[in-house]
């Protein structure tokens, strides 16, 4: 059996132009009720958000331990050189 190409899936992620169009008129309109952001729309799981926060804070510093002191010290000097590029940049 073969499979349908991708390319169907990806149009289908994205709502074409007219449909949208017409969604916001029916909106406005009050037609139709208002779609909330997808966002609003699922809540997260409590104890994912909890797993991942942990993850995340012991990140910088395994990283930080896996490197040697010289590399340490060149991505530090290029994030501060790039600090001091940005504001002479700004004024």
């Amino acid at each position: 059996m073969t499979k349908r190409p991708a390319a169907k899936k990806a149009a289908k992620l994205r709502p074409d132009v007219a449909e949208t169009a017409f969604r916001v008129m029916r909106e406005a309109t009050g037609d139709a009720p208002k779609t909330r952001p997808p966002s609003e729309r699922a809540e997260k799981n409590p104890d994912a958000v909890a797993r991942g926060a942990k993850g995340g804070k012991k990140g910088g510093k395994a990283r930080a331990a896996k490197l040697s002191k010289a590399r340490r010290s060149e991505i530090a000097s290029e994030a501060a050189r790039k600090r001091w590029q940005a504001k002479s940049d700004e004024g």
